[in-house]
């Protein structure tokens, strides 16, 4: 926060600080790298500014979002659905069923050689 106690950084930048705090603590939750972090390990996964991502810290945990012990932080039930949420919206358009995944009647794969699938052949634009 500045001397006035108003926010230190542009709304869009802290918004999107924000985003990808809880982006990568999903992620790195799933992957296995553990359930908590500190700001020097988020840094290593985020091109963000240091003071920035601080005051970014304490508004997720004053928000709910993050739970805080001894400078390490962890996602809270709350901060586990939304970080999936957003994780999953922003991977959204880069996940797609393999040839045959969906069902039957699929009229994508329906009767559609594999290479010629718009679900997996990535030189195939769907019409």
């Amino acid at each position: 926060m500045s001397e006035n106690g108003e926010r230190a950084f542009d709304p869009m930048t802290a918004l999107r600080c924000r985003d990808d705090v809880l982006q990568a603590m999903y992620w790195m939750r799933g992957e296995g790298f553990g359930e908590e972090a500190d700001g020097q390990m988020l840094q290593s996964f985020l091109v963000v500014d240091e003071a920035l991502l601080r005051e970014q810290l304490g508004i997720l945990t004053e928000e709910g979002y993050l739970e805080e012990f001894s400078g390490r932080y962890r996602l809270s039930e709350l901060g586990i659905k939304e970080g999936g949420r957003r994780f999953a919206d922003e991977f959204a358009g880069l996940q797609s069923g393999a040839h045959g995944d969906c069902g039957p009647e699929c009229p994508t794969c329906k009767g559609v050689p594999r290479d010629s699938c718009a679900h997996c052949a990535p030189d195939v634009v769907e019409r």
